[in-house]
Order: structure tokens, then sequence, then C-alpha cells
């Protein structure tokens, strides 16, 4: 595994260490139905933390695993700050990890 994917693995467990440590994280999959969306964000049958939990993680998992190409623009900080607007929770790390991710995989 190459430095920047080690970065990145490190940094997906940090966004799960962060959305535990908020209490959204879910011991409750998605239906099939639900993982079938062709919707961005799986919009139409997920909310984002569970979209974050169910397909972005393990997606970004298996594709370092198996050596896959990296998605060169990554944008699930602007997302997540969307989705806790408003919210009383302090998303401060979790806004922290997403934007280091974000830069990780728009860099060059």
């Amino acid at each position: 595994m190459t430095d920047k994917n080690t970065q990145i693995a490190s940094l997906l467990m940090d966004i799960e260490y962060e959305l535990r440590t908020l209490g959204v994280w879910s011991s409750t999959p998605p239906t099939p139905e639900q993982l079938a969306s062709t919707q961005p964000f799986c919009i139409d049958t997920m909310t984002f933390v569970e979209w974050t939990q169910f397909v972005f993680i393990p997606k970004m998992l298996f594709i370092l695993k198996n050596g896959a190409p990296l998605p060169e623009k990554c944008g699930v900080a602007p997302m997540a700050e969307e989705y806790f607007r408003g919210q009383q929770r302090d998303i401060t790390g979790l806004l922290s990890t997403m934007n280091k991710l974000d830069e990780v995989l728009s860099a060059t």
C-alpha cells in the first residue's frame, strides 16, 4: 500500500471513529433496495451518515485493497456540513477529518 493509500485508510477509520463518537453509527445495515439506489449519495434511500457508513467507507476500502484507481476528486466534507447543519452536535472532528480526506484525494 502506498503512503497515500495508508493515509486514506487511516482517515476512513478516523471518520468511522468520529461517527461513532457522535452516536450516529448504525448497527442496522440498509436493505438491498436502499443499496440499489442510483442517485448520488443514495440521497433517495439513505441519510448521509448511512451512505458514509454503508457505501462510501466500504467502497473506498475496497478500492484501496484491490489497487483500483482512486477518485480524483472528493467532496464529502461539504455534504457532512450540510447534513449536520442545525443539529446540536460538535462535528468539528468529523469535518476536519473529512476535509483532510477531500484534500488527499483531490491532490495530484
